[in-house]
């Protein structure tokens, strides 16, 4: 099952499909059409049925001759796998849409990121995939407001692929500035996005940023804050009596946004004497 923070990295280039055009330009070079035209494809890579290739998310940019498709797998650690099924995904999605496509790849750690660049031999001379890696060695550190504006999609993934950097906290603290300036559906986005992408002190430190600024979003997320310490509460009631979780269940539970349901479950948890109990 998918975690929160690979949901979130993954939903990056779809939240605004402007700012993820120019965050790719800008970043890669691709050759994106101008027209504005732009949709979410297909993430199906397979003509089985159900799918049994199924990347994280694709987009298609222009239409007709200009068609351009991009697609975007999100990756926390090293999966040889992938070094098979990246070459397929191109392959179906190129004679699905009739146009030309490329990977992207973010990576929010350097060693994934540099096993996920390393050119893909298949054994057809000439023919040798090299994915277009995000990552932290690529993704600039942007402190100054007025920059992050210019390009907040550089900007968001910029700061989450810092995660790991002793001056993240500086990164995190311009971009909430700057988000606090955005029309405020699209700041709600890209805050949640960076809340569930972020891991460890990081993520500590954008709740916290989160907290004190007087956001227009500031309600939603606070919900958020809100459904993680019922969850704990939850978590450690469950252990308190005894009850054992699946793997499954515990990833159900601890990804959970939903307060009404996570209060629902306490409510069960008080006499359950089974996970199966919690869902009754």
């Amino acid at each position: 099952m998918p975690t929160q923070q690979h949901e979130g990295v993954t939903k990056l280039p779809t939240l605004d499909f402007g700012h993820a055009a120019q965050m790719l330009r800008t970043l890669l070079d691709l050759r994106i059409p101008d027209s504005g035209e732009a949709r979410l494809a297909s993430p199906d890579m397979s003509d089985a049925i159900p799918a049994v290739c199924r990347a994280d998310a694709a987009l298609l940019y222009g239409k007709d001759k200009e068609k351009f498709g991009v697609i975007t797998e999100t990756q926390r650690g090293r999966d040889d796998d992938k070094l098979y099924s990246w070459l397929e995904y191109i392959a179906n999605f190129r004679a699905r849409e009739k146009c030309p496509v490329c990977l992207v790849v973010i990576c929010p750690n350097l060693a994934t990121a540099r096993w996920a660049e390393k050119p893909i031999t298949t054994g057809h001379p000439g023919l040798t995939l090299t994915p277009l890696v995000i990552g932290p060695h690529n993704t600039p550190f942007i402190t100054d407001v007025n920059e992050a504006l210019s390009n907040i999609g550089l900007a968001v993934v910029a700061a989450v692929t810092k995660n790991d950097d002793p001056r993240v906290k500086e990164v995190l603290g311009t971009l909430s500035e700057a988000l606090n300036k955005l029309e405020s559906g699209l700041g709600a986005r890209y805050a949640r996005y960076v809340y569930v992408s972020l891991t460890g002190v990081a993520q500590k430190e954008w709740g916290r940023l989160m907290a004190m600024m007087t956001y227009p979003y500031q309600g939603e997320f606070a919900e958020s804050l809100q459904a993680k310490g019922e969850i704990k509460l939850l978590m450690m009631l469950l252990e308190s009596r005894g009850i054992g979780l699946s793997d499954e269940v515990r990833e159900l539970i601890t990804t959970c946004e939903d307060t009404a349901t996570i209060e629902a479950w306490f409510q069960r948890a008080l006499t359950a004497t089974s996970e199966e109990d919690l869902f009754d």
